[in-house]
This record gives structure tokens, C-alpha cells and sequence, in this order.
């Protein structure tokens, strides 16, 4: 019996109903190596994978990767919509006050959906986002002295 391989990038778009362009190979690429970028930086790093692209068709080609379920956006409060390449599961994010960089936490203590809603008000809910704000140990340091 062999073994199956997971599949390529280009064969999840086309699955997911999406042309597998080189920009949306290097999007989705470049998202999934993390670092919850925004839409211009990873216009930046698009543009040197692949040449010209326009800001415009990396926000269309996001929307359409996030409708697909293979980005997820997140848009913590004060600041531009960033992107993730981890979907499926219900993690959080804390974002440092001072840089600004948000790295992903794993989900609060309970079952997911997490945390339970002490009046879920009729929804029947089935996920939540916290986002933890604070200071990095770096950040926190430099304000301390």
C-alpha cells in the first residue's frame, strides 16, 4: 500500500475552486510561513517572489483564499487586517502594545468552542477570538529603562 502525500499547494487551490497563479502560489506560501502580515507587506514579499503584482490583486486574491477556509483573517483592534495560514482550529492571538507583533496562543482552558459563553443568547456557537494584549519581554524591557 503506498502512502499518500499530502497535496501541493497548487492542487489545494485548484481544490478549493481557485487558479493556481504564480502570485497566489507565493501568496499562500508566504502566509503560511507566518508572522500575521498585512496585506502590504505581503504585497512586498509577493512582488520579489514573482515580479509585479498590484496591491489590489493581493487583496482580491486574500478575500478569495479566505473564503476559500485556506487563510484566515484576523483584525486586531487599532490596526490593519493581518493574515494567518493556520485555519481549522480555535486558537487566539496575543498582540504587543508597543511593535505590534502578534503571535498565535493556543486556545483558552475549556472545550472548544473556547471560552463558553456565560449567555450565548440562542447562538449556537462555534468558535470564538480573544486577543491578549500586552508587552513582548523586548518591548517591555525598552519602556522599563
Amino acid at each position: 500500500m503506498t502512502a499518500s502525500r499530502p497535496p501541493t499547494t497548487a492542487e489545494e487551490l485548484r481544490g478549493a475552486g481557485l487558479r493556481a497563479t504564480a502570485a497566489r502560489l507565493a501568496l499562500l506560501d508566504t502566509v503560511r510561513q507566518g508572522g500575521h502580515l498585512g496585506a502590504g507587506a505581503l504585497a512586498s514579499e509577493v512582488r520579489r517572489r514573482t515580479g509585479h503584482v498590484s496591491l489590489q490583486a493581493v487583496y482580491e486574491a486574500l478575500n478569495a483564499l479566505t473564503g476559500a477556509g485556506l487563510v484566515r483573517r484576523i483584525e486586531p483592534a487599532g490596526g490593519p487586517a493581518r493574515y494567518e495560514g493556520r485555519v481549522g482550529d480555535n486558537h487566539h492571538h496575543v498582540v504587543c502594545r508597543s511593535c505590534g507583533v502578534v503571535a498565535d496562543v493556543d486556545c483558552a482552558v475549556g472545550d472548544a468552542p473556547c471560552p463558553t459563553a456565560s449567555d450565548a443568547r440562542g447562538f449556537t456557537i462555534d468558535g470564538a477570538e480573544v486577543v491578549y494584549w500586552g508587552l513582548r519581554p523586548g518591548c517591555s524591557a525598552s519602556r522599563s529603562s
